[in-house]
């Protein structure tokens, strides 16, 4: 929270300093107000359940709900170099309850884990120089729930072509974690003796280099890489393995991980009432894992104010060299997992959105510009299943 306040108390210094420049420097200059220009909530509801839980080995319920709500307010700002700034806040906080994770202790009706909350704020400015046609932006976030902390960080960078047609961008991200190492009951004698143990570093490195054309006023294309470097505590204390002669153990990984994604879009405008979005992502990493992921989403207007937006997302993936079901590891193995979202699955994800946008506003009021309302439900060759209801709304 520290960073959060130092980077609001830096940003209203700046903006200080450059409306207090323009005053001296130009007596004609209009000192303008950072203004609220736009207020989003989201609000959702999610459920799942499966046969695979990795807490209990590979067997046993995945059944989770979350309930989560987010709201952001956009400020910006124009300084006398006609520089434009804008300060994005975001602020989450998600309930959930899981039965899965209820079971690091098999020996008691309910546990901390069963229910918690899930506190997530964030914190990004960018500056917009149209007459260099450049981006500068940064960002700082917070995340805390029941058995870790994050910090984060991020810069970035976007240069816009002379014709305005191309742009270039990198993002950076790093992210430092900690958990708390949590240890199955029956397994806490063998390890320390304490259900926690000291908290435990995991770090993040993210870049992200994207290119975006317009082609023409029908098709815009763009494409992003997304090498990302993970090292620390990757394995989760308390997912067990049980081995093929019935003994039981904690989830074992290498403690560093490298991922390499890259993802295609192309945005087709089909006349003045349907657009056509696609989006291709490859992915590889050094645990042996890859996947593609298409995904097709295509907005209808069906008049001046109501559009429909249905969608469909398909993923296929290889298991990381990790992975064995129940009772399948050997114990001579160095490392071992019976997460199932490290195995072997083809996924599929189908829904539609509803946006309601009059001119005047939704039910008479005028700055709330925006309501919509997206169902969706997903399900995996592994038995797991999910849906989530999500609505939007909009004040500008």
């Amino acid at each position: 929270m520290k960073k959060i306040k130092l980077a609001i108390g830096l940003y209203a210094t700046m903006l200080g300093m450059a409306s207090a420049q323009s005053v001296g420097d130009n007596p004609n200059y209009k000192k303008e107000k950072l203004k609220l220009e736009e207020v989003n909530f989201i609000g959702s509801y999610y459920s799942q359940d499966g046969n695979n839980s990795a807490v209990t080995g590979g067997i046993g319920t995945e059944y989770l709900y979350d309930i989560s709500n987010s709201i952001d307010f956009k400020l910006t700002k124009i300084d006398k170099k006609k520089r434009k700034h804008t300060l994005l806040t975001d602020i989450n906080l998600d309930y959930y309850s899981s039965a899965s994770s209820d079971n690091v202790n098999l020996n008691t009706v309910s546990g901390p884990s069963r229910d918690d909350v899930h506190f997530y704020p964030s914190l990004n400015w960018s500056m917009k120089d149209d007459s260099k046609g450049h981006t500068i932006g940064a960002g700082v976030s917070y995340s805390h729930e029941w058995d870790y902390f994050s910090k984060g960080v991020n810069l970035s960078y976007a240069k816009l072509s002379k014709d305005k047609n191309t742009e270039i961008g990198l993002k950076l991200n790093m992210f430092l974690d900690n958990w708390d190492v949590i240890i199955p009951a029956e397994l806490r004698s063998q390890q320390s003796g304490q259900a926690k143990q000291n908290l435990s570093p995991r770090n993040t490195y993210n870049a992200a280099l994207s290119w975006s054309r317009v082609i023409n006023k029908d098709l815009q294309i763009s494409a992003v890489l997304e090498p990302t470097y993970q090292s620390g505590l990757l394995a989760t204390s308390f997912h067990r393995v049980y081995f093929s002669d019935a003994s039981l153990n904690i989830e074992k990984l290498p403690t560093s991980r490298f991922k390499i994604p890259i993802g295609f879009r192309a945005n087709y405008f089909v006349g003045d009432k349907v657009i056509i979005r696609s989006y291709y992502r490859y992915y590889q990493d050094d645990w042996g894992m890859k996947a593609h992921t298409f995904n097709l989403e295509t907005p209808i207007k069906l008049s001046s104010f109501f559009s429909v937006s249905p969608y469909y997302r398909f993923n296929t993936q290889t298991a990381v060299k990790y992975f064995a079901p129940y009772q399948k590891h050997s114990t001579t193995e160095t490392f071992y997992t019976s997460d199932y979202d490290l195995s072997a699955f083809d996924s599929h994800f189908v829904g539609s959105g509803l946006r309601y946008s009059p001119v005047g506003g939704v039910l008479g009021i005028k700055s709330l510009n925006m309501i919509e309302l997206r169902y969706g439900h997903y399900w995996r060759s592994n038995t797991l299943s999910a849906n989530i209801v999500t609505l939007q709304m909009r004040w500008k």
